[in-house]
């Protein structure tokens, strides 16, 4: 099974001398190109110059939001005035390969096989930039819009996300850029390109639950405090617990224990501490702030029953969010149905993405490829898809600025 094949300098080479000619882009080429730069967060490795690069060339104004070491691009074709603007943003930077010798192709060489482009952020989602990117450029230079394209890409979207999208939304803030409506590139599909467009996000939260009590022999338990009775009562209270049935667009809210631990290895020791660890994903029924006064609520009342003190620590990734069924959702619905033949469904689920940023700044949406293969080994995309994705891109532009 092969491995490690040689990249193709004849491929590389064409890109470069296309680049030279002003062509038409080609988003599998592009994507290649992309992929061919192991951009691993937080390191760039180069993408960033790759799209900066094509985009600059087409005429638009490229300015970086780098923030602590992050690579981060805003480009703008037209001007900052214009009462129109549409955004796009995306990510270059990919999750870690893991063992490349468990690739059947170089993870990294962007090769093209049985109709499929393979490596690590084939699906997620060098090809979402690629095609956005390829079609943004047909467009300003075929039929120039009357508004403005802003192209927002960041390389902190698989990390902590603490240095990416945010940084780019606080450096338009800062720089009077705005976006009026915003597209994101997330591989959406599930199983057919074009079935899915995603309208909102559910929201997460991380809860870290310490139970602190007093080590003793399992022997002689009465001079002991044991924790692991307290956190036991405090999970199993949480976990029955119904949190909402779901609401008109949204699955109902889950809460999942994902780890408890005492770290004790011994048979006939009460330990005195156990650590246990929840998330909670949420719809537009609930919030953080009001999850977190239920369960102090629950907290305090296993507190009062068992003489366990807990320590809590809360991390929330996002809220819930959704872009409500109008003319922009339409607009998107029309543009990928005339294209792929499926009109796509509008959903809530998955995990979440960076559009949970760009909701405070404009209504946004997500529409990409397939995303089967996504952080996977032998992750890849099909070619025909990436040219379908930028057919439908380059129609929503359209469409939006008709």
């Amino acid at each position: 099974m092969e491995t490690h094949r040689p990249v193709d300098h004849r491929r590389r080479q064409g890109y470069r001398q296309r680049m030279k000619e002003f062509e038409k882009i080609d988003p599998v080429e592009l994507t290649a190109e992309l992929i061919r730069r192991p951009s691993i967060t937080p390191e760039d490795a180069g993408a960033m110059e790759v799209v900066e690069g094509e985009l600059a060339r087409a005429g638009f104004e490229c300015f970086r939001a780098d923030r602590n070491g992050i690579a981060n691009l805003v480009a703008r074709w037209g001007e900052k005035s214009s009462q129109r603007s549409f955004g796009f943003n995306g990510h270059v930077d990919v999750v870690p390969p893991g063992n490349p010798s468990e690739w059947r192709i170089n993870p990294f060489e962007g090769a093209i096989e049985g109709g499929q482009i393979w490596g690590r952020g084939a699906a997620d989602m060098k090809s979402g930039v690629a095609a956005f990117v390829a079609a943004a450029i047909d467009l300003v230079r075929d039929q120039p819009p009357d508004g403005s394209i802003i192209v927002t890409i960041t390389g902190d979207e698989e990390g902590d996300a603490t240095d990416g999208t945010t940084a780019i939304l606080d450096w338009m803030k800062a720089n009077d850029e705005h976006m009026s409506v915003c597209l994101v590139g997330e591989p959406t599909c599930a199983e057919s390109m074009g079935d899915t467009i995603k309208i909102g996000r559910r929201g997460s939260m991380t809860l870290r639950f310490k139970a602190i009590g007093k080590q003793g022999h399992s022997a002689y338990p009465h001079r002991a405090r044991n924790p692991v009775m307290a956190m036991s009562t405090l999970m199993h209270n949480l976990g029955r617990k119904v949190l909402d049935t779901g609401t008109e667009h949204f699955d109902p809210s889950t809460l999942a224990i994902t780890t408890i631990d005492t770290g004790n290895p011994a048979t006939n020791v009460i330990p005195a501490i156990c650590e246990a660890t929840v998330n909670i994903r949420f719809n537009d029924a609930q919030s953080s702030s009001g999850l977190s006064d239920w369960v102090a609520t629950e907290v305090k009342a296993v507190e009062d029953e068992t003489g366990i003190s807990f320590d809590v620590q809360t991390r929330v990734s996002g809220e819930s969010f959704l872009t409500p069924p109008g003319s922009f959702t339409e607009l998107v619905v029309s543009a990928v149905e005339a294209e792929t033949g499926m009109r796509p469904t509008l959903s809530t689920t998955g995990g979440t993405s960076d559009a949970r940023f760009i909701r405070a700044h404009c209504p946004v949406l997500e529409f990409g490829l397939v995303g089967k293969t996504m952080h996977q080994v032998d992750e890849r995309v099909e070619t025909a898809h990436i040219l379908q994705l930028k057919a439908a891109y380059l129609r929503i532009l359209r469409d939006y600025f008709a």
